[in-house]
C-alpha cells in the first residue's frame, strides 16, 4: 500500500468513528430534554395532587360558614352575620386564588361533575338540576367534589280512577 492510501484509510476511519459519536450525542441530548420535560410534568402533577387534599379539607369549613350565615340572617344578629360573612368570603378568594372554582350546576345533568342524590318528577326537561344539595368545585380542571343536585324526572303519569264493575 502507498503512503497515501494510508492516509485516506486513516481519514476514512476517523470520519466513521466520529459520526457514530455525533449522534450519540445528539441522542444522550434529545434523552436529557425529555427527561428534564418529564420531571417537570410530574413535580407539577405532585403539586397539584397535593393542593387538591388541601383543598379537599378545607371546603367543608367553607360549607359550615355558609350555613353559619343561614342560620345568622333568622337572628337579627348583625355583627355575627358580618363577621361569618367576612370569614366566607376570605376563604372563597383563597380557594378561588389557589384555582379552585365552582361547579356550575345550570342545566343539564354531568355525571362527571354531578352526583345525583334524588331524581323528581317535574315539568322541566329529563335530567335537567333542579336544586343544589351542596356545592361541587374543581381544581382547574379536576373534580375535587361533585356538585350534589336532585334531577328532573319524567312527570309522573296521572294515576286512572279504578273501575267498579
Amino acid at each position: 500500500m502507498s503512503e497515501e492510501q494510508v492516509e485516506q484509510q486513516v481519514e476514512q476511519q476517523e470520519e466513521t468513528e466520529q459520526q457514530p459519536d455525533d449522534d450519540r450525542l445528539l441522542r444522550l441530548a434529545a434523552d436529557f430534554e425529555n427527561y428534564k420535560k418529564r420531571a417537570a410534568r410530574e413535580r407539577q402533577e405532585y403539586v397539584q395532587l397535593a393542593n387538591e387534599r388541601l383543598i379537599g379539607e378545607l371546603i367543608p369549613i367553607l360549607d359550615d360558614l355558609e350555613r353559619a350565615l343561614a342560620a345568622a340572617e333568622e337572628h337579627q344578629e348583625a355583627q355575627l352575620e358580618e363577621g361569618v360573612r367576612l370569614v366566607h368570603r376570605s376563604l372563597a378568594a383563597l380557594l378561588q386564588r389557589h384555582g379552585v372554582t365552582p361547579i356550575e350546576t345550570e342545566g343539564q345533568f354531568d355525571p362527571y361533575q354531578h352526583e345525583a342524590l334524588l331524581s323528581q318528577p317535574s315539568e322541566a326537561e329529563e335530567g335537567s338540576v333542579l336544586d343544589v344539595v351542596q356545592k361541587g368545585y374543581k381544581l382547574g380542571e379536576r373534580v375535587v367534589r361533585p356538585a350534589r343536585v336532585v334531577v328532573a324526572a319524567p312527570p309522573a303519569a296521572p294515576e286512572e280512577p279504578e273501575a267498579d264493575a
